[in-house]
């Protein structure tokens, strides 16, 4: 199976960043597409970035776009959410996901494997 482990969130100051890393500690995901998503007590799920395999073509949420960037590196089985000038309202535990299916995909449902989660928390 596909183990999916989130590192790299913490407490930061509105305006600086953050670089979270989602490895595969089972088998390669190099085929899979792959997306980011948070939540925030209270509420639901939300879609943050995506990343396919085969052109590595990239989606990113209107709320963060400018700011985040997704980048893969397949041959050490790992996926990157670069965060630059947080934001309290990006506080939230961030979840990295992978699906079978290489393409980009916005949607909670379609995602195969689910990480445990990291926290990113921003003071203003």
């Amino acid at each position: 199976q596909v183990r999916l482990v989130e590192s790299g969130g913490g407490l930061v100051q509105a305006g600086g960043s953050l670089r979270l890393s989602c490895a595969d500690s089972g088998r390669t995901f190099s085929t899979y597409g792959m997306g980011w998503f948070r939540q925030a007590p209270g509420k639901e799920r939300e879609f943050v970035a995506a990343i396919s395999w085969s052109t590595s073509s990239t989606y990113i949420a209107d709320s963060v776009k400018g700011r985040f960037t997704i980048s893969r590196d397949n041959a050490k089985n790992t996926v990157y959410l670069q965060m630059n000038s947080l934001k309290p309202e990006d506080t939230a535990l961030y979840y990295c996901a992978a699906r079978i299916s290489g393409g980009l995909w916005v949607g909670v449902v379609g995602y195969d494997y689910w990480g445990q989660g990291t926290q990113v928390t921003v003071s203003s």
